[in-house]
Formats: C-alpha cells, sequence, structure tokens
C-alpha cells in the first residue's frame, strides 16, 4: 500500500496570544510538545474541541493537529492544521481520539507521531507521518507503528543517533526504534485478553506488543511520558497522580519525574516538577526543552474554559535544575515568559505580582478567548508585569482601555515599587459612560519613557479602576 498524502487546511499564519499564560488563543490547544528547529520553537498540541452531536459530551474530543512556532516564545504564529483525522489511512474518520503528539528530526526529515483511534480493533494505536519541514505538509504512513498499543507518544533521539519511542499503555513502556524511525527494534510478545479465545470472540486475532515496561517509577496512575537527555542523564517526566483513588474520588495530576543514566531505566524516582491545578483541573502534560541556554516547560490548563476541564490551553514558564541534575520544582504563573513590546497590546490581567486585593475576571464570559480585565479596586491597589521593552516606543502616548464607575485616577510607572517614576497618569470621570460601566479608550501623554527592558507597574490612586489592555 502507497503512503497517501494528507489533505492540508493550511491557514494564513495567525499571530495568538503573547508574552503570557496561555500562550495560544482562539483555539484550545492541550498537550503541548516543544522542540527546536532551525532556531525557533515549534509547539506541536493536541487540539481539544466541543464534541459534535453523538460523541460523548463531557469528554476530550480531538479531531486534527495543528502547529505553531517563535523565536522569541512572546509572539506566536499558527501554522494551521496539519493532519486531520479523514486523513489517515488507518485510523477512524470519526473517532476523535488524535491526543497528544511529538514530532523530532532526524537525517533530513521530520517525523510526527500521533495516537489515534484505528479503524479496527480496540484501543489506540499509534501513527507515523513524515515531512521535510517542521511546519509540514506531512505524509502519513498507511499503517500504524506495529507493537505499539497506547497513546501519547514521545521520541528521544539519542547523541548518537538512536532513537528511542515512549509511550503509555499498560503503564508507561518503551523501545528502541529502528533506522527508519517507523519500527521497533525488537521481538514482539503476543498479549491474549481472557475473551480472545472463547465463543463471543473466537477470531480476534492478539495483540502483538513491543517494548518494555519501564522499571522504578512510582505507583499510581501515569501517562504522558516526555524523555529528554541533559549532559549524562536521562529524564523520565510524566503526568502522575500520587492521591489516593480508593475512595473512588478522582484526584488530579502532578507533573513528576525520574533519572537514569540509561535511556530506558532503569529509572530513579525524584519527585515533583509541577503540583497540582489549584482549580481542579483533571490533566496535565508537558514537554521541557532548552532553548537558547535557557530551560523551559511547556504544559496545559483550561485557563479559557473554566467550567470544562476537558477544553485546555498551552503554558509555559522557565524551569531550572540543581548542580546534581534534580529539577527545582516549577510554579504556575499567569505571565509565563518572554519579553512583551511596550508597542504591542499588553494585558496587565496577565500580572508577575499584585496586591493581595487585586481581582482578575473574564471580560465577556460568552467568549472568553477575549481573555480577561484586572481590577484595582482602592487607592494603593497594584500590579507588576514585567519585562517590557520599550525601544521601540516613539509616540508619546500610552493608551489604555478602562471602565469606572465613579472618579478613578491611576499611574503607568517604572518599575516594581510605588517610589518608580511616573510613566503616564490617567484621569477617568464620572458620568454617564462611567457610571454604567462601560469600556473606554483613553489616552495620556508621557511624562517620561523607559529605556530598553524593565518592568511596569500600575498603582492606583483614587477610587476604582478596571483594566482591560495598556499600549504604548
Amino acid at each position: 500500500m502507497n503512503k497517501q498524502a494528507i489533505t492540508l487546511l493550511f491557514m494564513l499564519p495567525v499571530l495568538t496570544a503573547g508574552a503570557q499564560n496561555p500562550i495560544i488563543r482562539g483555539i484550545y490547544a492541550a498537550d503541548p510538545t516543544a522542540r527546536v528547529f532551525n532556531d525557533k520553537v515549534y509547539v506541536y498540541p493536541s487540539h481539544d474541541i466541543m464534541p459534535p452531536e453523538g460523541q460523548r459530551q463531557d469528554w476530550f474530543c480531538m479531531a486534527d493537529y495543528h502547529v505553531f512556532s517563535s523565536e522569541n516564545l512572546t509572539d506566536w504564529t499558527d501554522h494551521g492544521m496539519i493532519i486531520s483525522q479523514e486523513n489517515v489511512p488507518w485510523g477512524n474518520p470519526e473517532g476523535y481520539s488524535m491526543w497528544a503528539p511529538d514530532c523530532v528530526y532526524k537525517d533530513g526529515k521530520y517525523f510526527f507521531y500521533f495516537p489515534d483511534a484505528p479503524k479496527e480493533g480496540r484501543g489506540f494505536a499509534i501513527g507515523v507521518a513524515t515531512a521535510d519541514s517542521p511546519e509540514g505538509p506531512f505524509v502519513c504512513e498507511p499503517e500504524p507503528i506495529k507493537g505499539v498499543m497506547g497513546i501519547d507518544p514521545c521520541v528521544l533521539v539519542d547523541n548518537d543517533g538512536q532513537a528511542y519511542i515512549y509511550w503509555s499503555g499498560m503503564g508507561i513502556r518503551g523501545a528502541k526504534l529502528k533506522a527508519n524511525m517507523k519500527e521497533l527494534d525488537g521481538e514482539l510478545t503476543e498479549l491474549r485478553f481472557p475473551g480472545n479465545a472463547n465463543a463471543q470472540a473466537p477470531n480476534m486475532p492478539p495483540i502483538l506488543v513491543g517494548g518494555q515496561a519501564m522499571e522504578g517509577l512510582p505507583e499510581g496512575f501515569k501517562e504522558g511520558p516526555f524523555a529528554f537527555r541533559r549532559g549524562d542523564w536521562y529524564y523520565l517526566t510524566f503526568p502522575w497522580v500520587r492521591g489516593d483513588t480508593s475512595n473512588g474520588q478522582n484526584p488530579t495530576e502532578t507533573l513528576a519525574y525520574s533519572m537514569s543514566r540509561s535511556p530506558l531505566g532503569p529509572w530513579d524516582f525524584k519527585g515533583i516538577i509541577m503540583a497540582e491545578h489549584d482549580n481542579t483541573c483533571w490533566t496535565n502534560h508537558h514537554s521541557i526543552v532548552e532553548y537558547k541556554g535557557q530551560w523551559y516547560i511547556f504544559y496545559h490548563r483550561n485557563d479559557y474554559s473554566p467550567s470544562d476541564d476537558k477544553r485546555r490551553s498551552a503554558r509555559v514558564e522557565k524551569i531550572a535544575f540543581n548542580d546534581d541534575g534534580t529539577i527545582q520544582e516549577v510554579f504556575q504563573t499567569k505571565r509565563g515568559v518572554g519579553i512583551s513590546q511596550a508597542t504591542s497590546v499588553l494585558q496587565p490581567d496577565r500580572y508577575s505580582a499584585a496586591s493581595d486585593d487585586v481581582s482578575v475576571a473574564y471580560v465577556d464570559t460568552l467568549d472568553r478567548f477575549q481573555g480577561w480585565q484586572v481590577s484595582l479596586p482602592k487607592p494603593g491597589s497594584w500590579l507588576c508585569y514585567s519585562d517590557v521593552d520599550f525601544s521601540g516606543v516613539t509616540k508619546g502616548n500610552a493608551m489604555v482601555r478602562v471602565k469606572a464607575c465613579a472618579d478613578a485616577e491611576f499611574s503607568l510607572r517604572e518599575g516594581s515599587t510605588n517610589t518608580g517614576t511616573v510613566i503616564a497618569r490617567f484621569k477617568v470621570k464620572g458620568g454617564k459612560d462611567a457610571s454604567k460601566g462601560e469600556w473606554m479608550t483613553l489616552t495620556a501623554p508621557l511624562e517620561y519613557t523607559p529605556k530598553g527592558v524593565t518592568d511596569l507597574l500600575i498603582t492606583c490612586e483614587l477610587g476604582a479602576v478596571d483594566i482591560d489592555w495598556v499600549q504604548f
């Protein structure tokens, strides 16, 4: 059977979100696998959608994959859809099961690994698609990888060129890949379920399973393996439920890790990278990558879908290592990473720090992709938005989108304390529009223009004010 070229529905490149979390706005983008190709960071997430009629409405639903890229971790370009469930030769075109993927480069080709529900049989299989560019077009292999029954593939190409694949299925498993990157290197064993030979399923063939179970991992539910190498250490990282599941409750996932001197273990469990979500979002799924000398962890949370944790969005934080190679715990932030241009639209609701009385709410609860507003409720309220680059500011004005129900005053300052130099001052007059709490765009002259990259502080001096965005 010849390869089947995938029909692509490329969209025009679209810049999404910015230098704050979540990094992708406009679509749900979960399970973000980040890779560095051609001096850019590429993110290959799964694509959560609302379930169509006939599908389970309270479960995960994914029908295709997009790819995003950035050179600065601030501006992200959506390169469009690269694979759809209708274009997988061996997959169920109505399976809605295209869960967490991966993509690696080897010998001049890009190899995209993805799970899908097969047309025949049970469970999940993992397929491969190849391309000459990290953005596609990708060509799908006619059959999935034999011996891999599961989800969440991850591929590690070691320093010597040998590739290893890891996946979730009957625990976390791993195996060598052959040089063609499309077959397991090793014997497959037959796995027969109790019903395979009975009268109800006399013709069901045995399932061929390859690889080996990863030894040394903690007890409890685990999925989503992501393996990488740093120096002489190999890391196997994974979502892990450390809670007690015997009471019938549904604990949420942490991100945890083990270390080894060998790519297939045995592994030495080290502990937690990131604790459970504070909003009871059930899943987390991640990748870890080095870019321009800094390590980053990409993960997800249901920011744009607070009442439905099956529609999730990608995030990113910096990650650091101790001298012995162990990983320092990572804490989730609104601000994320990257430098924001002062001339772009800044979202102060994604602040780095704030007074205890500051609160955040959705601008529009019917369209949460519009983002959030931040409320400074009284004089003395403040917030700090870090790493703003003022080098491109040539106009002598600042603009803000605000609303207030009475007279209010606030200032934009440089730095992270109230003693910072005032950049611009704003007064919101009470009156017909303001009393209704309607949004308005205000402009104020710059009293001072910061140089280079600095922090932006917003302080309330009178009344209370809600702010949507700021731009210089």
